[in-house]
């Protein structure tokens, strides 16, 4: 007999089914014994007597198989509050597949009122709670419905590689030792930021990713050193033809996936940096009509930002983006004279105070990437050692193109009605970076150092 689904039990009324899962809870009421067997579909009771063998072991949190008829629940018994309430299972044969220790905190419930590092060290307990086990499934129909929504607009999926090499990008990198080639090292990539342009010259027009970034970040209550984007990008447009797919993805999503909620505009505000600073004292206002209303949703385009900031009164330039932003104006002298006073076709998407997404139109003429490189400081031979692999593309025909990348964690964070982009991840890490349940990051052996051609200095020994 083939093991059904919980959900799919009342469609075989009057028949013996075969259900597994896990223990919800249990009741002992002498001779007979009141379950409330639970699997990913759903919750349902079973109901065994006492001469069933090993019926009177069973605890919760136990993992088992049941063999049963689909019943009608007598009149006095039915729950119209729960789901399955009208129909139990009357157990014929029952093998318990894998006993539990007593847990170490209850997965009933939301969860909220226990310390987050007691979860987190047992992540796949407190994946068993369905508020989690709700929110990774809808995590699962956002993707979904994202994917189908730019296949349908002929964009092609492209897997980018995750060992690359560390070039200058805003963040730290995560470096990656190689053995074969000692001394040098490989990067995780912090985007597919020059991949996805390099993508453009190949001629690909449209491309798209769910994307896993790693951005060595000092510690932040909610951010994550891993986490996930929908990384896309176009030729041949212009920032509005960006805007207007975006905010036509926000809204169709909303519509379809999350009904429930109230969008304050169908068609997103366009809010220069400058209006926006002046305004709301930030780049990612919150224009909710009623700021007290999870329910609520307010997306809005920020534009026009700065090409490059000060990094402090006595230091240099930076880019407020990344350097492969277009500058909104191609006169290189202009921009070496005036960097200050250039904007950029740079754009992000905020939603409720959150900055969710943020891209740009990019430098396609080589020397107003070179320009906007020297500007940073690098000297012209630190610019061909970096970058030698994007100019030299460049060389071969690149259309105009640009793009954005929407940060998924955030995104459904607000969706969900969560407070930390924890609660929608499957296994996160702490806000200082540690995985409490796989003990990370961690020591390696000597051995493996050595063939890595690396050695560890203590902290002590390195200040010296």
């Amino acid at each position: 007999m083939q093991r059904i689904k919980i959900s799919s039990a009342s469609e075989h009324l009057g028949k013996s089914i075969k259900l597994a899962g896990w223990v919800n809870c249990y009741r002992d009421h002498g001779k007979l014994i009141f379950v409330d067997l639970r699997d990913r579909s759903g919750l349902i009771q079973i109901v065994l007597d006492q001469n069933i063998d090993q019926a009177n072991k069973l605890r919760s949190e136990w993992v088992i198989e049941i063999v049963g008829e689909v019943k009608k629940r007598p009149e006095n018994m039915l729950n119209k509050k729960v789901e399955n309430g009208d129909i139990e299972i009357k157990v014929k044969e029952l093998i318990i597949l894998s006993e539990a220790k007593t847990l170490p905190f209850s997965v009933k419930g939301d969860g909220k009122e226990i310390k987050e590092e007691e979860r987190l060290k047992y992540r796949y307990l407190d994946l068993r709670r369905d508020r989690l086990k709700r929110n990774l499934i809808f995590r699962q129909k956002t993707l979904d419905f994202m994917r189908e929504f730019l296949t349908e607009r002929d964009f092609i999926s492209v897997e980018t590689p995750i060992l690359t090499k560390s070039t200058p990008e805003g963040a730290r990198d995560f470096l990656v030792p190689s053995r074969i080639y000692p001394g040098n090292f490989y990067a995780l990539p912090q985007s597919p930021q020059q991949y996805k342009q390099l993508l453009m010259v190949a001629g690909l027009e449209r491309y798209f990713q769910v994307a896993r970034c790693f951005r060595d970040e000092d510690s932040r209550a909610d951010r994550q050193p891993e986490f996930t984007q929908l990384d896309l990008e176009m030729s041949f447009i212009e920032q509005e033809d960006i805007l207007k797919l975006i905010e036509k993805l926000m809204v169709d999503l909303i519509k379809d996936i999350f009904p429930e909620k109230k969008m304050t505009f169908t068609s997103f505000p366009r809010i220069s940096y400058v209006d926006s600073m002046k305004k709301y004292k930030t780049d990612r206002p919150d224009l909710r009509k009623n700021k007290d209303d999870d329910e609520e949703l307010a997306f809005s385009f920020i534009v026009d930002f700065p090409m490059f900031e000060k990094q402090s009164s006595q230091e240099g330039w930076t880019t407020m983006h990344h350097p492969f932003t277009r500058p909104q104006e191609d006169d290189c002298s202009k921009i070496k004279k005036s960097p200050g006073e250039i904007k950029a076709f740079q754009y992000d998407l905020a939603l409720n105070g959150h900055e969710i997404g943020g891209g740009s139109l990019r430098s396609h003429r080589p020397e107003v990437l070179k320009t906007v490189f020297t500007i940073l400081g690098h000297e012209a031979k630190d610019i061909e050692r970096k970058f030698n692999h994007l100019l030299t593309a460049f060389e071969y025909g690149v259309p105009p193109h640009g793009g954005i990348a929407i940060g998924l964690d955030r995104l459904l964070a607000i969706l969900l009605g969560e407070k930390s982009i924890r609660e929608v991840i499957a296994f996160p890490k702490t806000g200082d970076a540690r995985s409490l349940m796989m003990n990370t990051p961690s020591v390696v052996e000597k051995k493996q150092l050595t063939e890595l051609s690396l050695d560890i200095k203590k902290k002590d020994d390195a200040e010296k």
